[in-house]
């Protein structure tokens, strides 16, 4: 079938989740891409077992790659990346700081002799500045931009439960490459694009950091209470259930009053008639709330809060995910069976969608080599 990249040929010196997620992507939209791993292979393929023997990671970040494996150390691998690599459209990595340069693998040399050529250069905070040359894992950068300290209950900060940081660092490359391939077809030339997890993430803080800024307080951590509206947080049925409720505007706060919680006369209550004192007033609403919510079924609720035009969700498990009636599935295949991932998130009117197959650790070491002149 043919998709908008099948002319694009990616080589991604990659590990982890940044880099991966970002190939992966542009594997989906049908290049060409070929994953380089060490000898042992991507860490990620050993992070659990829990897929068929697979990680969980690497299944979900790896489909429709071709997978070789290099030792760059060796002169005879290192020439042969680069030989791959003066032919590419794209060329990815995120090792560690300054591995690159080491290997005359920087955007520099790789563009003077490929103008064509785009690179991405995945790390954890640039290549400048006093933390340049720290590593950085995905929580250490949740920690380190604040994001911990605005994540969690009100007694202790938290992390994000899945790896924000890094599939931000994925996903802004991902826009970047894409500009970058658009931007060719008028100048002829490649780009060096440049994308950190801080970064990704700190631009994700805009809000709490303009609050604290400029208006001296960062929003608190309020579990699943929202810091500037109210009521905008889980509320426990009589069954147990919990359902979450957002009310964005005066008509909502109208409707759940009325058509909800039977009680009118909170419509204009000096404590509640606006955003601002529902805010004030938080704890006294909620527990208004809770005591009619636990008067009555999860599914009796969520019957008048769809009557209602009310926004609500139910605060679901990951079980409750795998049988989500929304949830839309794709199989693919890989050497230990077939595997059912999430489809994408991205879709094309009548198109139909399919994954390639995750890699077995070097599967097309034999073939890629021969195509490219090193047996």
């Amino acid at each position: 079938m043919s998709r908008p990249l099948n002319d694009i040929l990616v080589v991604s010196l990659e590990q982890a989740v940044a880099a991966p997620y970002l190939s992966s992507r542009l594997a989906d939209a049908g290049a060409r891409v070929i994953k380089i791993e060490r000898p042992e292979g991507d860490f990620a393929r050993y992070y659990d077992s829990v897929v068929n023997g697979q990680s969980a990671y690497f299944v979900w970040l790896n489909r429709g790659k071709e997978s070789l494996q290099l030792d760059i150390k060796k002169d005879e691998d290192l020439a042969l990346l680069k030989k791959i690599i003066s032919k590419a459209d794209v060329f990815i990595q995120n090792l560690a700081p300054n591995v690159v340069d080491k290997y005359d693998l920087d955007s520099e040399n790789l563009r003077a002799t490929n103008k064509r050529l785009i690179t991405v250069d995945i790390s954890g905070y640039g290549e400048d500045g006093p933390f340049a040359k720290m590593k950085a894992y995905d929580m250490l950068v949740q920690s380190e931009t604040g994001l911990a300290m605005v994540t969690g209950s009100p007694q202790e900060p938290g992390r994000v439960g899945v790896s924000v940081c890094d599939i931000a660092a994925g996903m802004h490359g991902l826009v970047a490459v894409l500009e970058a391939l658009y931007e060719r077809k008028t100048t002829g030339k490649g780009k060096s694009i440049k994308s950190t997890l801080f970064a990704g993430m700190a631009d994700w803080m805009t809000v709490p950091l303009l609050h604290q800024q400029y208006g001296g307080k960062a929003p608190g951590r309020g579990g699943l209470s929202h810091p500037s509206i109210a009521p905008y947080e889980a509320f426990t049925a009589k069954d147990g259930g919990e359902i979450v409720i957002s009310i964005q505007n005066q008509t909502e706060w109208k409707n759940l009053c009325e058509q909800v919680l039977d009680r009118p006369d909170f419509v204009d209550h000096p404590d509640y008639a606006n955003n601002e004192l529902r805010v004030a007033n938080r704890e006294q609403l909620r527990q208004e709330i809770l005591d009619i919510f636990a008067t009555q079924e999860r599914n009796v609720l969520t019957d008048k809060l769809l009557k209602a035009r009310i926004a609500f969700g139910s605060l679901n498990t990951v079980a409750d995910l795998i049988d989500h009636p929304q949830l839309e599935r794709t199989e693919v295949q890989s050497e230990n069976g077939p595997v059912s991932l999430i489809s994408s998130p991205i879709r094309f009117a009548g198109d139909e969608e399919s994954y390639g197959p995750i890699p077995a650790l070097g599967e097309h070491n034999a073939a890629l080599r021969k195509e490219f002149g090193s047996e």
